[in-house]
């Protein structure tokens, strides 16, 4: 019976902790997400590759890829935790992945739904 309510305990708690990481995270569409990144003091970040950056990104993104170890530790260094991070990918799969990181490590993300793809090129490299 005590690991019964060992187990749903466990349940429960990752249950909780995955419901408060979802309120942190906001997917938002090309448009509302372009709108809310020219305004001051925002963090922009793009997660995929270091090539794909350098092929084009959105002006002022910070490239961190989070599919590479210590992406984490590196987005603890250089993102201020008291202010929104803007996030995106290619298509807004590992953008989701990395928000899902960020917002357990206590950040609150703006993902970029449909990634760079549907981002219209008007303030880009």
């Amino acid at each position: 019976m005590n690991k019964i309510k060992a187990i749903l305990c466990m349940l429960l708690s990752g249950v909780l902790s995955a419901c408060a990481q979802q309120e942190n995270i906001t997917s938002v569409d090309a448009a509302a997400f372009q709108k809310a990144i020219t305004k001051d003091s925002v963090q922009l970040l793009d997660v995929r590759t270091a090539e794909e950056y350098g092929e084009r990104h959105i002006l002022y993104a910070v490239n961190i890829d989070v599919l590479q170890p210590g992406f984490k530790e590196k987005a603890e260094k250089v993102l201020d935790p008291s202010k929104l991070v803007y996030v995106y990918c290619r298509s807004g799969k590992r953008s989701m992945t990395a928000a899902t990181l960020l917002a357990g490590m206590g950040f609150k993300v703006i993902n970029l739904k449909g990634g760079i793809l549907s981002y219209p090129f008007s303030s880009s490299k």
